[in-house]
């Protein structure tokens, strides 16, 4: 069964990388976005597939996620919404549960010029500074295994809370905005490039590419009208706003 095979594949690629305590920390927090994803589509009668990890031995994090199979026409606008919401909400509470175990586990040092080195998003450095106060010049904070999977999910999480297509972000945004999302979701992925071309983020060029494949629109639900009620839409913008302190533009420093 393909599933099966590309979650024991994943769990290897990402052990080889980090060791079982990354693997476990970082499937942990894929598993449970996945599943989000899998037991609200159940509950609403949506057809999705088992997620299908996807091993990447070759990066610095053993893997690029993964993703489960869904029509998206299939359902009304309540429906996408808590689907598309359920996944990053599911991952956040072991990302951010591992975040805090491993901030709390590291050590500071003196920076080291050789070396990968990782950007740090604002919650990160959030909980780096409630842990160690600030840092004295030319030191920086050296994290774990489960703080680095902690990290990692905060990377994918921001990723696939894009406000574009079918990316989780665009689930929730054509939940709250129905068609006008469409026009936002154009304005984040021409924004997305010139901020590429501006600041010489050129990593960020497949990802782009990609994403301009999918294309920025959304396809309708069966029924656009259904209310989502006040909480959903705060729950939705909050939600969305998680990339402000979850990503970090510039993940990878050599």
């Amino acid at each position: 069964m393909l599933p099966v095979a590309l979650f024991l594949a994943t769990c290897a690629s990402t052990f080889l990388v980090g060791g079982w305590v990354y693997a476990l920390s970082l499937m942990t927090i894929l598993v449970c976005h996945e599943m989000g994803h899998f037991l609200q589509a159940r509950r609403y009668g949506v057809p999705a597939t088992l997620p299908f990890f996807i091993p990447m031995p070759i990066t610095p994090i053993g893997t690029l996620g993964a993703v489960i199979g869904m029509d998206a026409r299939v359902g009304d606008r309540k429906a996408l919404f808590d689907i598309g919401i359920s996944g990053p909400l599911a991952g956040l509470v072991p990302t951010i549960l591992f975040c805090i175990i491993g901030v709390h586990q590291a050590s500071v040092d003196v920076l080291r010029d050789s070396g990968l080195q990782f950007g740090e998003p604002l919650l990160f450095q959030f909980l780096s500074w409630l842990r160690f106060g600030p840092l004295p010049e030319g030191y920086s904070v050296y994290i774990g295994p489960m703080a680095f999977a902690g990290w990692v999910g905060l990377l994918i999480t921001s990723l696939n809370l894009l406000p574009i297509g079918q990316l989780d972000g665009g689930h929730i945004l054509y939940g709250l905005l129905r068609r006008k999302a469409h026009r936002v979701a154009t304005f984040v992925l021409f924004t997305a490039l010139a901020g590429i071309v501006a600041f010489g983020l050129y990593e960020w060029a497949l990802m782009l590419f990609l994403v301009f494949l999918m294309g920025p629109k959304h396809p309708p639900t069966t029924n656009d009208h259904v209310p989502l009620g006040t909480g959903r839409i705060v729950l939705g913008w909050l939600t969305l706003a998680f990339i402000f302190i979850g990503f970090t533009p510039t993940p990878f420093k050599f």
